[in-house]
This record gives C-alpha cells, structure tokens and sequence, in this order.
C-alpha cells in the first residue's frame, strides 16, 4: 500500500492543474476538481493508516529488516518508498563495506509512519471541507478557478512536506507552502492591505527558512555518509555520533530548525505576519491557521525530536518561547474587533501551547511531549476551522463587514453559525468534554510532568511556563466568550449593505440584492460547519486519553525510537488531576467574566477600559511591535534600498554612460572636425605629423 503513497500530494496537484487549464470552461464547477482531488487524497490517507501495522505494511525498499521502536517493541517499522532519485552529486566516498556512495543524494522518498498518518488525515479532511466551504462562500469571484487551483496546489505541498523523508526535499515543500500562501494571501492583490500583507508573510518567512538552511548544511556536514534522510539522522547512532564528534551541532542544528519553526508557526519574535493574513479570503485563513502552514513548524519540530531532546538547554528554549508567545498573543487578542484578527491571536497563542509541550521533552516525559503537542495540533485543527469558518459565515452575511462593533445579536438569524461558533468557541476555551479540553490538559499534565522530571533552575522554568499556561488559558476563555457575545448575543444590530466599514474588493456581487444578507449562510457554507462542529464533539473522546488511540497510533513513529519512553507507557491523563481541575476552572472562570461584560449591555468594559488605559492601549496597539520592527528593519532596509537605488541610477549607470561619452565627444567633436573633405588641410597635418616624427626620432637624449 505504501507504493501508493504519492497518490496523496498528486491527487490534489492533479486537481489543480485540471482547475488551471479548464477552469474557465467548468465556470461555477471550477471547484470540483480540486475539492474531489483532496477527498481522494483523504481517502488514501484512511487506506494507508489501515495499513499501518499489518502485514501488509510491508518492509522499507532500503532496509528490509524493519526495527521497531522504543514506543512499542511490537510496531512494525515505517515503510518508504523512492519515487525516483532527484539529485546524485558529488565524488563517490568509499563506503566501510567497499561500495560507492554520491557526496549528496537526494530521492524523492516519501515515509509512511504514525506521524504522517495523522498530519495526512487532518490536512485532507480539514481542506475538503474548507473547500467545500469557499465553493459558496467565494461565489462569483472573477478569479474563481484561480483561487481552487492555487488552494489545490498548497495541499499537494503541505502534503509533500508531510510525506518527506529527507530534510532538503522537507524544504523544497517547506518553500512551496511559503509561496502558496503568498499568493493565496494576496489573492485579491487589487487591494493593497492584502498585497502588503502577502508580501509581510512572505518576507517574513524567509527571515525564518535561512536557519532550515543553515540546519540543513550543518546536518550534511557532521552527518555520517551526509545522508540527510530522517531514517539516517533520527536514529539513536547518529545522535550518540554527534554527542561524541560534533557535541554543538546536538545545540546548534535544533535551534536553528526551531528559528524556521518560529516563522513558519508564527512564534516569537517572527509572528508579526499572521494577524495581517487575514487580509486574504476566508477559507485561506481557515486553511493556513488550522491544518497547513502554520502546523507545518510544530511537525517539523515533532519530527526532528530525537534530536531536539539530545540536550536540555533546547526544550527549555522552545517551552519558553511557546509560553512567551502564548500569552502576548492571547494578550493582544482581549481588545480587538476584527472577529478574523482575534482568532489570528487565538492560533497564534495556541501554537504557543503546542511548542510548551514539545518543550517538555525531558527525562521520562519525552513521549508525553510530543504526544500531548501533536494531539493539540490534531484538535485545533477542527475546533479553529470552524471556528474561521464561522467568522467566514458572519461576513457572507454581514456584506463582509468584520467589526465586531457594527453587528451584534446574529443568534436569531444564524442559528446555525452561532451553534457550531459556540461549540468551537468552547473547545478553544478548554470545557469538557469538547476536543480542546483533553489536548490542553494534555499539555498541562506535561509542565507539570517535566517540572518534576527536572532540577534546579529548569525545574523552576517549567513551574513558572505551568503558571503562565493556566495564565493564558483563562485569557483565552475571556477573548472567545468575548467575540461570541459581542457578535451572537445581545440587541440585534446590521450593518447596511453599502457600509463603508466593508470593502469594495470583497464584494463578489452587489449584496444590496443578496438574498442571504443578514441571514444564515447557504447549505454549501453551514454543511462544513455542521460537520466540523461534530469532529470538535467527538475527536477529543474518540482519540484521546480515554482509549489512547491517538498515542498508538503516534507510538508508530521509529524517528521517536530514541525518546526516553515513559515509566508508565499510560501516563496517566486523569481527568480529576489537580491540573486538569485547575485548568478547567480558569477556562469556566474566563467564559463568566466575559458574559458578565458582554453577554449583554453593560458599562463594564468602558470603565474597566478608562481604569486601565496604559494597559488597554497596549493590548489594542499590539504593544507597538510592528511600529518597533518597522523602524528597526523596514524603514532601514527601505533607506538602503533607496541608496542603492541612487548610487545604481546616479553613480554605476553615470559611469557607464561617462564610458559611452568619451568616445562620442572624441570621435564627434575633436576628430570630426578634421574630416573636412579640404586636401590643405590634409597636407598640412601630414607635413605636422612628419615634422612630429622626424622631432622624436633626432632628438637629442
């Protein structure tokens, strides 16, 4: 089965460039190829994961005697697969068993583990539905098969990249997804708040791909053979390898993978691109918040754990940032109004959480770790989809209005929206029994887990980054009860369908005569909704610690074989810890206090507001970080390339043109003159030139 594998990222690529060619001819079908391309490619997920673990998960083409992991000594090993080989460079370097080997080689070699089984399934499942989604919701855009084709095309590198299994074609796809979003971001490029945003992302990312490079060099040096193949470098020789030879690159090589990480899943100091994302449409907010891109540095981070975890100073590093970026994120979301701009927040805030669990990778809790990291990606992904997409089905029928301020009591005429907003809304808060209370409990259990794993000031981080969690965790409750009543509850209240708050470039069609203005979204928008909203009921019972499917099936991860396994393979997830409670009361405690400031007409906020003004403006204005980075970075680079734009106009291009005038002045005004056609005039410079001849050559010396 693992032959087929490439069937995955081909069959959403298929799909787009069906789209691409034929888009204009299909019309309003435009969106099918792609939206059936993603389905099939989630149905081959579902038959590979079937086959995870059988016997006919056959052995790997390159190592036909599969090990097994440390997880579970009974797992089979992954299968891979070349495609074919992309790149053979270099001398041959003898082998210790005689045979040559290139200096670089590089197959297009996909892996089928554990953890590419569940990025697989929740990319494919979540995209179908956000496509399905847009089919309606981007209705009657001029570029209508443009925008399917580019969405085909991201899901067949996010997908690539997930099925990988060497670093270099890792960032081949890492760059597609970064390109993707670039022109998904800027879909409507006319405007130029997206085209600044597209732009803002894209920059910003490649700040961040220069330490993917840098590893990646790193890794092809002090790696035995230079094999950059996850199977060579995740492997517990390699590590002992490099503690004995090359001890920095066991600090260097992963915090160089966690820098890329750091732009890619929007963490500090890199997240300043996110919140400007949601200039582009909708779904490409759903798309790239819940199951794409910004997942894409959490795996890469899960993935590379062997190495991650070989010295504590990293996690330690990563737990920090995670818990930085975790609170300022939930922070600055308290006093936004733009409904896609507090959820921006929200995913930022809990990529947070996820790279606080990776973080935990210490002693006996490395398991734990990534485990708890990875079933918050798999949760969030569903209850933040929905989540954008309900925002999305606000703005159908607010005429793309998306301030909270000019809306209000929707519950009435959108019952659907505001059921399935409220289910995500209280996931995303952590109440049980919802997908984000076993995930974010999960998390909690590993602070705690890693503070007791722990000594001496590393003990004391954990404690603290636990505090700081349960911190952001009643945030998070506050700014969610607070986005859902300000928009679902209380007087109802339209804006017009000319106002001016909308934008003109969002307008697929004239909403002055939109039969859903004000009303609930079409079927083809509530039906992902519906179907979203029931994965956020069921994903967290069904998967989590309840039956322990999902630390199976991520068990069936060998690149994880050198994690320290739990003393207790179960570590206990108890739905009655003390941090479990606690955790559950900060969230129940967030949600109260929002509905006692908006669940209905009151003076609270403004006067909490006026009390706390230094404070207040510094949430609303985002502390000024991008007014910070504009004056550090942009304006700088914007001076120099104003210089060099000077000194290329002024000085290179005077220079060559100086050139290019020497001669004309020479030739045009000295020596022209002189071919006057006058035969004396000829003499006497012959007679000039002879006399000049005879003068050099008697002269005395």
């Amino acid at each position: 089965m693992v032959d087929n594998a490439w069937l995955v990222p081909a069959l959403p690529l298929l799909g787009a460039l069906i789209t691409a060619i034929f888009g204009k001819t299909l019309g309003r079908h435009a969106h099918w190829p792609v939206v059936l391309g993603i389905a099939s490619s989630f149905v081959v997920s579902l038959a590979l994961a079937g086959s995870l673990g059988t016997p006919a998960f056959g052995h790997s083409h390159e190592d036909p005697h599969p090990t097994t992991t440390a997880a579970d000594p009974h797992h089979d090993s992954p299968t891979t697969t070349i495609v074919y080989h992309w790149l053979r460079l270099g001398n041959p370097i003898p082998q210790p068993d005689g045979s040559p080997r290139p200096e670089l080689q590089i197959p297009i070699e996909l892996r089928v583990d554990g953890l590419t089984i569940l990025m697989l399934s929740m990319v494919t499942f979540v995209a179908t539905l956000v496509a399905l989604f847009a089919s309606g919701y981007m209705k009657g855009d001029p570029a209508y098969p443009r925008f399917f084709a580019e969405v085909g095309l991201f899901v067949f590198c996010m997908t690539g990249l997930v099925l990988s299994n060497n670093y270099v074609l890792t960032y081949a796809f890492w760059e597609g997804v970064g390109v993707c979003s670039y022109l998904l971001i800027g879909f409507w490029y006319r405007k130029p708040s997206a085209a600044a945003a597209a732009q803002k992302a894209f920059l910003v990312n490649r700040v961040g791909d220069v330490g993917f490079a840098l590893a990646i060099f790193w890794m092809w040096a002090v790696s035995p053979g230079h094999d950059l193949s996850y199977t060579a470098l995740l492997s517990p020789q390699t590590v002992e390898h490099l503690q004995i030879h090359a001890p920095a690159a066991l600090v260097g090589i992963p915090l160089l993978l966690f820098w890329a990480a750091t732009a890619k899943s929007a963490q500090v100091p890199l997240y300043v691109w996110l919140p400007d994302a949601m200039e582009g449409p909708t779904p490409v907010s759903a798309l790239i918040h819940a199951a794409t891109m910004v997942t894409a540095g959490v795996y890469l981070i899960a993935r590379s754990a062997v190495l991650v975890f070989a010295e504590p100073l990293v996690p330690a590093i990563i737990a920090a940032t995670g818990a930085l970026t975790a609170l300022l994120a939930a922070f600055f979301a308290l006093t936004q109004f733009d409904l896609k701009r507090i959820l921006a927040y929200s995913t930022i805030s809990q990529l947070g959480f996820m790279f606080m669990a990776l973080g935990c990778g210490v002693g006996d809790v490395m398991t734990l770790a990534v485990t708890a990291a990875m079933f918050h990606l798999f949760t969030h992904a569903f209850f933040k989809a929905l989540l954008f997409l309900g925002s999305g089905s606000v703005m159908h029928a607010m005429g793309h209005v998306i301030d909270i301020r000019r809306f209000g009591g929707l519950r009435h005429r959108m019952p659907i929206t505001a059921a399935t907003f409220a289910i995500g809304g209280l996931a995303l808060a952590g109440i049980f029994p919802l997908a984000g209370f076993w995930s974010k409990d999960e998390i909690l259990l590993a602070l705690r887990s890693a503070a007791a794993a722990s000594s001496g000031s590393y003990a004391w981080l954990y404690q603290a980054i636990f505090a700081t969690a349960l911190a952001t965790a009643f945030l998070t409750a506050f700014y969610t009860g607070r986005a859902f009543f300000l928009t679902f509850c209380g007087p109802e209240r339209l804006p017009s369908p000319s106002d001016p708050e909308a934008d003109p470039e969002e307008h697929h069609h004239d909403h002055s005569h939109d039969p859903h203005f004000g009303h609930e979204s079409p079927p083809s928008m509530t039906m992902p909704l519906i179907v979203l909203a029931a994965s956020t009921i069921l994903v967290g019972l069904a998967f989590g610690p309840l039956t322990g499917w999902f630390a199976d099936l991520v068990s069936r991860t060998p690149t994880w074989s050198a994690l320290t396994p739990p003393e207790h393979p179960h570590h206990g997830f108890n739905p009655l810890a003390p941090e479990v409670l606690l955790g559950t009361l900060v969230g129940v405690a967030g949600l109260v206090l929002a509905w006692a400031f908006y669940g209905r007409p009151s003076q609270l906020p403004d006067r909490l507001a006026n009390s706390l003004r230094p404070l207040h403006s510094a949430s609303f204005h985002k502390l000024w970080v991008d007014e910070l980075y504009t004056a550090l970075f942009v304006q700088p680079t914007r001076f120099l390339a104003a210089l060099a734009r000077f000194l290329d106009v002024y000085f290179i291009d005077g220079l060559v043109r100086l050139v290019a005038w020497i001669p004309r002045v020479v030739g045009r005004d000295l020596i022209a003159p002189l071919q006057n056609g006058l035969v004396q005039l000829y003499a006497a410079l012959t007679a000039v030139g002879l006399l000049a001849l005879l003068l050099l050559a008697f002269w005395p010396r």
